[in-house]
């Protein structure tokens, strides 16, 4: 029989397996190697990128908070100047109120049968105290303040008798409160 020896064969097939996969193995770290760096590197660009981002808004954002203070400011400075105006639109709206009251009293006051001794308004509320000739006169001149569309309510305070040179007088306060301004236009204008 023929012997033949085959040994050597499979010593060199094993030994280029061997290399095969040690060639495979260093190849596949290698290229692995270079795949981390590669991700490595794009993972910190990013990092970079998202940063600057960052930073670049952080920056925006303080300018804007910047210009929401002056935003704010302005607007309290408009807050303020709506209401001086306001006040501003009242005083001028109740300018001639005075002088229309002391008309208004001119008119309503009855000629030689009564006199004003104090007269005060005070925001709303009118004080009237004088001296009449009798008690009709008194509720004449009250009546004629409730039909004189500047009041709401005439209410008689006091009516004392009163001796003035062996004459007897009658002396009245008198409270009522004025109308607005809005009212009195509204009064007004339905007649």
């Amino acid at each position: 029989m023929i012997r033949i020896n085959l040994l050597p064969f499979r010593t060199a097939r094993k030994k280029e397996n061997v290399r095969r996969q040690l060639s495979i193995l260093l190849s596949s770290l290698l290229l692995a190697i270079i795949l981390m760096f590669y991700i490595n590197i794009r993972l910190s660009s990013q990092v970079k990128e998202v940063n600057s981002k960052v930073e670049s808004t952080k920056t925006e954002i303080a300018k804007y908070e910047k210009i929401n203070k002056e935003i704010a400011e302005i607007k309290g400075k408009l807050e303020v100047l709506k209401t001086k105006m306001n006040v501003i639109n009242d005083l001028e709206a109740n300018r001639y109120e005075p002088v229309r009251l002391m008309d208004v009293m001119t008119t309503l006051v009855i000629p030689n049968r009564m006199w004003f001794l104090s007269f005060d308004a005070i925001g709303k509320t009118v004080n009237i105290s004088g001296v009449a000739v009798d008690s009709q006169t008194v509720a004449d001149f009250m009546i004629r303040l409730e039909g004189s569309n500047l009041f709401e309510s005439v209410n008689l305070k006091t009516i004392k008798k009163q001796m003035v040179r062996q004459a007897s007088l009658k002396n009245f306060e008198i409270s009522c409160n004025k109308k607005s301004a809005k009212q009195v236009v509204k009064s007004e204008a339905k007649k």
